[in-house]
């Protein structure tokens, strides 16, 4: 009888052991983007330096805590990396883990010159062959246009661009100028190929719409970059990237009715780091303008930006807490099922 029960619990299908998808790595960025809002604000305001770090802290936990997750389910899988990276739909959002990083750098570099600057480097050169590897694999003549989506800015336009503001926070001017012209150069290609695939091919699945909102985030990049490696004088540059932020966040606009029909998923992370882009650039200039009453302003931004990253993440756990629920119960009963 009990050679019976043993083997039926073999028999029993186990719960199937797939990698954490890879826009769970939105989750660091979209923390680090939160904490260069409060980075700015704490600046424009002159409050106390540590409460932007606090915000820092938590992203850098975040970035180790995810990348710790991937590495764990990796080794319990049979499925490749390889089989990841190659996914038209998931393969671009693996840049997320290095741009993350880039940031980070940039922020210890303020309080840890040598440590930032290391951690700078190591993480552009990882985001650089990552960039040169997954362009040559599209390359290769099999990408379909359908495949396009906002996740393609990131491996080379994205990282490009905030590698230029991490490297010119580090003092890097020559890098920052070289990683500056890249991202600018693959916005444009990229841009190209994303609107071609919106206007002529069928619409994005529902679990792709999050990732139009990373339209905005090379220009508002772009924009703190640009600030930052002319040492924080605004020039027509500044002005025209500006505009162009402006110009992507009044199509986010008319995208909002579609964001709303959205059922939640972690691919909500997708909105973070790009309105927190937009956020910081918005404080930086009220800071530069000082119209009447920007700080009231300033604080406003500052609290619906984390608002909408605290929303997020609470409904982030919630929607894992229920997930790791339904399927406790899924395999309780094909274990029931098994042994009866």
């Amino acid at each position: 009888m009990s050679a019976q029960v043993h083997a039926a619990h073999v028999a029993a299908p186990t719960p199937a052991r797939m990698r954490v998808p890879l826009n769970t790595l939105a989750i660091p960025l979209g923390l680090a983007g939160l904490a260069q809002v409060w980075s700015v604000a704490v600046s424009a305001l002159g409050a106390p330096f540590w409460l932007g770090q606090a915000f820092w802290l938590v992203a850098a936990i975040a970035w180790v805590w995810t990348l710790a997750v991937h590495v764990h389910r990796g080794t319990r899988t049979s499925q490749r990396l390889s089989h990841q990276l190659t996914n038209f739909a998931q393969g671009p959002l693996a840049a997320l883990l290095p741009i993350a990083a880039m940031l980070i750098g940039a922020s210890l570099h303020r309080t840890i010159p040598l440590a930032g600057t290391v951690v700078t480097l190591i993480s552009m050169a990882a985001a650089a062959a990552f960039a040169a590897w997954i362009l040559g694999f599209w390359m290769r003549g099999q990408l379909p246009l359908e495949s396009v989506h906002g996740g393609y800015f990131l491996p080379i336009s994205a990282a490009g661009l905030v590698g230029a503001f991490a490297a010119a926070e580090a003092g890097l001017d020559w890098l920052a100028v070289g990683s500056f012209a890249v991202g600018i150069f693959f916005w444009l290609v990229i841009s190209v190929f994303f609107f071609l695939r919106l206007a002529l091919r069928p619409t994005l699945p529902a679990a792709l719409v999050p990732t139009l909102a990373i339209m905005i985030a090379p220009p508002a990049v772009a924009s703190a970059a640009w600030l930052t490696i002319s040492g924080g004088r605004p020039d027509h540059l500044f002005e025209g990237l500006t505009a162009m932020t402006v110009l992507m966040a009044l199509i986010q606009v008319t995208l909002l009715r579609r964001y709303r029909a959205l059922p939640f998923s972690l691919g909500f992370w997708s909105f973070t780091f790009p309105v927190a882009s937009v956020a910081a650039l918005a404080i930086t200039w009220l800071r530069l303008l000082q119209p009447p009453a920007w700080q009231a302003v300033t604080l406003g931004v500052l609290a619906a930006v984390t608002l909408l990253v605290v929303s997020i993440a609470a409904k982030s756990i919630l929607l894992l807490v229920a997930t790791t629920r339904a399927r406790r119960r899924q395999w309780s009963a094909a274990q029931k099922q098994a042994i009866g």
